[in-house]
């Protein structure tokens, strides 16, 4: 015996076995959370900040991203004919410009190829890009205690020239152009440069403009950019501007798309990974894995990771 973990440990130590000891990501797996009848109504969440960022080493195990994660949802959704409406369950927000977007275009090509219903429920939050996919939604309901809004692009930076300075460092960057490196943390932006970055973000927010007033028909575009300055807004605010449909429970939602695909009656259904527990239509699915301490720890990340970021972002 003393001979074989000998042998085990110099081929170990020889780097000769590999041992993976992460827990692998599985396939989705349907569960039944309420209700009966061979139509099914899908609860999909839509809970963190909106990006396509996995933080797997902050686990030490292979993760899947909101993006992917609801990709991956929306495509199993689509093989199984008995699903004849889905539930947007939102706590979100927002997240990056081109994540948020992602989001809304897979949830309204879903809703075009299988000709289902979409009612979108805003719970805590669901404001800036939370509020853009929720857009997707054929009709909007927030929690009487919801905020919502927040419509805008912001773009966050930092600038660390003057620290840089004190301690006598000084950065050199070699480029093509003269603007290659605007927006680097180590030197501040010029007034040209900021314009640069202000053209694209009314640009980004023009869009987000044309999205509303395209699904809230109510809403003009001229509407909508009075609204959307950036401030937030309760559920009875939203709905008296035209913002959402109903102010309601989750329940509420549900009975809603119930309505809405024309069901007598059906199942609420949710996808899961093996192990993960969900009993009730409030159980919070995975979605893109939270550092230890909360979601707002992802932030710096997402803000500063790959450089300057367009946001659809409520961040106070």
């Amino acid at each position: 015996m003393r001979r074989l973990l000998f042998v085990s440990a110099v081929f170990l130590l020889a780097g000769c076995i590999s041992v993976d000891l992460t827990r692998p990501v599985r396939p989705l797996r349907e569960k039944t959370v309420e209700g009966t009848g061979l139509d099914k109504i899908l609860l999909l969440d839509l809970s963190g900040v909106i990006a396509e960022e996995e933080f797997s080493a902050l686990r030490g195990r292979p993760e899947v991203s909101l993006v992917a994660r609801v990709k991956e949802e929306i495509k199993k959704a689509s093989e199984d004919n008995t699903v004849k409406a889905v539930v947007v369950r939102i706590n979100s927000p927002g997240g990056t410009a081109t994540a948020s977007d992602i989001l809304y275009r897979e949830l309204t090509a879903f809703k075009a190829n299988r000709k289902v219903k979409i009612v979108s429920a805003i719970m805590d939050v669901g404001a800036s890009g939370g509020y853009y996919v929720a857009l997707a939604g054929d009709k909007i309901v927030a929690h009487p205690t919801s905020v919502t809004g927040s419509i805008g692009v912001i773009m966050v930076t930092v600038s660390v020239e003057g620290l840089l300075q004190k301690i006598g460092v000084a950065p050199t960057a070699i480029k093509s152009g003269e603007r290659k490196d605007m927006g680097s943390p180590f030197r501040g932006l010029t007034d040209e440069e900021r314009g640069i970055f202000q053209r694209v973000i009314d640009r980004l927010h023009e869009r987000f403009v044309e999205v509303i007033a395209k699904e809230r028909k109510g809403l003009s575009p001229d509407a909508v950019r009075r609204l959307a300055d950036g401030r937030i807004y309760t559920a009875a605010e939203a709905k008296q501007l035209g913002l959402v449909d109903e102010v309601a429970y989750l329940d509420d939602a549900i009975a809603l798309a119930r309505k809405e695909a024309k069901l007598e009656a059906a199942q609420v259904i949710m996808y899961h990974r093996p192990r993960e527990y969900r009993s009730n239509i409030y159980s919070t699915l995975a979605s893109a894995p939270e550092p230890p301490g909360g979601p707002l720890l992802s932030l710096p990340s997402l803000l500063l990771g790959a450089g300057p970021r367009f946001l659809y972002l409520w961040w106070p």
